[in-house]
């Protein structure tokens, strides 16, 4: 696996020239290894599409995060290439590799504010657990929010439901209907009942 090659916004700036001479990917396709996820994504006009949009979402997330300290934009993008290319285990690859760029893409725009959005709401929780959790809306594809509690935040993805909004996070969750949250925070954290801050 060789990450240089991997995504052009690693390299360097996207650039809009380089879209519009190239139906390819954002990276050079001809430094990829023949059977691996950058050779998918190179044979796959979708797929290179959807990574010279994430090459492009990067680039304008890069600008908002210049004076992030530690740096982590780079590095979590790195560790998100090494997530997309272990999409070889999938049954489905190519339904694998367009699910991670969609849900990069989705990540980058809600966490760097690069969309409109909808928000923020506050929703005041019941004990035991108790306090405040903030919730903003984003218009991503998939659609995402940002919930903060405390110092924590977490970024969420739609989900389906038969009624209201169903969002889950790495591990936590936000189920809203009618102005009443049910909020699950951390790993087999209890449900909070939360109601919407008028």
């Amino acid at each position: 696996m060789t990450l240089p090659v991997a995504c052009a916004c690693l390299l360097g700036p996207w650039t809009a020239d380089r879209a519009a001479a190239t139906d390819g990917p954002s990276f050079d396709c001809n430094k990829v290894e023949a059977g691996s996820i950058e050779s998918l994504v190179c044979a796959d006009s979708a797929l290179s599409s959807l990574d010279r949009q994430l090459a492009q979402v990067y680039a304008e997330a890069s600008k908002k995060a210049v004076n992030e300290h530690p740096p982590v934009l780079k590095a979590e993008q790195r560790g998100w290439i090494k997530g997309r290319d272990d999409c070889w285990k999938s049954d489905d690859k190519r339904a694998c590799v367009a699910t991670e760029y969609r849900r990069r893409i989705a990540e980058l725009q809600a966490r760097y504010r690069l969309v409109p959005s909808t928000g923020p709401f506050t929703f005041v929780c019941d004990a035991p657990a108790g306090g405040e959790v903030v919730v903003t809306h984003f218009r991503t594809d998939p659609l995402t929010l940002v919930a903060e509690r405390g110092d924590s935040v977490s970024l969420m993805y739609v989900q389906p439901s038969g009624s209201g909004a169903r969002y889950q996070g790495r591990n936590e969750s936000f189920w809203e209907h009618q102005g009443v949250a049910t909020i699950t925070w951390g790993y087999g954290a209890p449900e909070m009942r939360c109601a919407l801050k008028r």
